[in-house]
């Protein structure tokens, strides 16, 4: 499952990045996560920083793993994460456009077990729902940036 979304805000590169990366306040910023507990490091993201996040997913409260594998700072990062049998990873990139900073957003899973597999393909089913679910995320971050 491969799953692409973006946003185009209107602010200053650094302060996109920092808000998309700033785990201390990402409960008070995006309305679709419950909580963060910050496993190891600080709230600001840097390769090895791992936390749990909770989110409402389908009407349900889930809460997952994360940790940053990738970060190249103002540019881009990967968190990565393993749940059910599956290996997600998410690639943000952030780049000066015409009219604002263009953010992307790879989503991708990969299962890794045999009931996984057979689960992938039940996936295709929510592949819309969880676009929309990212599309919010970035939405609630864009009207926050845009604000100020």
């Amino acid at each position: 499952m491969k799953i692409n979304a973006q946003v185009t805000i209107r602010a200053e590169l650094k302060d996109v990045f920092e808000a998309f990366s700033d785990l201390e306040k990402v409960e008070e910023r995006i309305s679709g996560i419950k909580k963060i507990e910050i496993l190891n490091a600080s709230a600001q993201m840097q390769v090895g920083t791992k936390w749990r996040e909770t989110r409402v997913i389908f009407g349900k409260e889930a809460t997952e793993e994360m940790w940053v594998t990738e970060l190249m700072k103002n540019e881009s990062y990967v968190v990565e994460a393993e749940s059910h049998g599956t290996h997600y990873r998410s690639t943000y990139t952030f780049k000066e456009a015409e009219d604002g900073i263009l953010v992307k957003m790879i989503f991708e899973g990969t299962p890794l077990t045999f009931t996984s597999k057979l689960m992938s393909v039940m996936m295709i089913f929510f592949a819309g729902s969880t676009r929309k679910l990212l599309e919010k995320d970035m939405k609630d971050l864009k009207d926050l940036l845009e604000e100020k």
